[in-house]
């Protein structure tokens, strides 16, 4: 979709047409629900994420600067309103191993090259509160203060998630690569030494080790 194409569809959004909001939807549809996937645990949860998102989007496109580019107002909220699902529906059993965490190293993440499907495979195994600590520092490239104020807990304990994150991570890789372990058990089909794409999604910074 050209920009002038975009323009005039959210100009119509701006003015509730309901075609407009319906073209912008199944346009953004993939991106938008890659996002919610990383942070959900099935695809259900991930779309009703998602939905929410696009509410918050209809509901203040009048806010949009057009000169701004669009993808990166659209992931911002759809991120934000992952973290809100996460914080209203889910129990987040935070631990304070923060001698372990603070002593981590930032290249602890195993270096193996893995498709977009293999990574969110795994990541949806983890528990809520490891899994969103992940996304947000490794994916997001938001800093360890920046979560704590997000998610209402201290830069420590963020540390401390994202090191069990990445240990769970790591012995799953671990067992995918042993050879008798065949693919890894998830709907997801796993596909070894794929390099990493992810279609349809923009990582700010990278995946950080």
């Amino acid at each position: 979709m050209g920009e002038d194409e975009l323009h005039q569809l959210l100009r119509g959004c701006i003015n509730q047409d309901r075609k407009c909001q319906k073209m912008l939807y199944k346009t953004f549809y993939g991106f938008a629900m890659s996002i919610c996937l990383r942070y959900a645990n099935d695809r259900d949860s991930a779309a009703e994420v998602m939905n929410q998102g696009f509410l918050k989007v209809f509901t203040h496109i009048e806010s949009f600067d057009l000169t701004r580019p669009f993808k990166a107002w659209l992931g911002k909220i759809m991120t934000n309103a992952s973290i809100d699902f996460y914080r209203a529906n889910l129990k987040m059993a935070y631990t304070e191993d923060l001698e372990a965490a603070e002593n981590m190293s930032d290249g602890e993440f195993a270096d193996r090259n893995l498709s977009y499907n293999d990574l969110l495979a795994m990541v949806q195994t983890l528990p809520p509160a490891y899994r969103t600590v992940f996304n947000l520092f490794a994916i997001e490239g938001y800093s360890h203060e920046e979560i704590g104020e997000m998610l209402h807990i201290n830069a420590g304990t963020s540390k401390s998630n994202l090191h069990k994150a990445r240990q769970k991570l790591k012995q799953m890789i671990m067992r995918a690569d042993a050879p008798a372990s065949g693919s890894f058990n998830s709907d997801i089909d796993y596909a070894p030494s794929v390099a990493f794409n992810a279609p349809g999604i923009v990582l700010n910074k990278g995946i950080r080790g």
